[in-house]
């Protein structure tokens, strides 16, 4: 499986942003898709996953701002980003597991910088 991800830049505190990321291979199921972020000088965490089934995760700082979806016939998760933040900025990778290994792959990342 590949992972292409898109849709980073620069927006303005409160501004919005769509990420988008397309899956191409091998599609298993159950899977699931989504987003981690990295800072610098900070670990990688999770922002926000969306099962092939539907249900979601979201990370405490962006539950309320974000939101992920995905259209299965095309393979690409979504994220929305809205009412962004300065401590958004990161850069965002897209992520795919799958049943049975559930073994990471990963997109390249995309630079999100909120300033003004």
């Amino acid at each position: 499986v590949q992972l292409q991800a898109s849709g980073g830049g620069l927006v303005q505190p409160g501004g919005s942003l769509r990420l988008s990321c397309a899956a191409s291979g091998s599609i298993r199921s159950p899977n699931y898709m989504g987003w981690y972020r990295q800072a610098p000088g900070k670990q990688r965490e999770l922002v926000a996953r969306i099962y092939s089934g539907g249900s979601t995760n979201y990370a405490d700082s962006v539950r309320g701002r974000f939101t992920i979806s995905r259209d299965n016939a095309k393979n690409t998760v979504y994220l929305q980003m809205n009412s962004l933040k300065p401590e958004d900025t990161a850069v965002y990778y897209c992520i795919y597991k799958a049943s049975p290994t559930w073994s990471d792959t990963w997109g390249q990342g995309t630079l999100v910088t909120v300033s003004s």
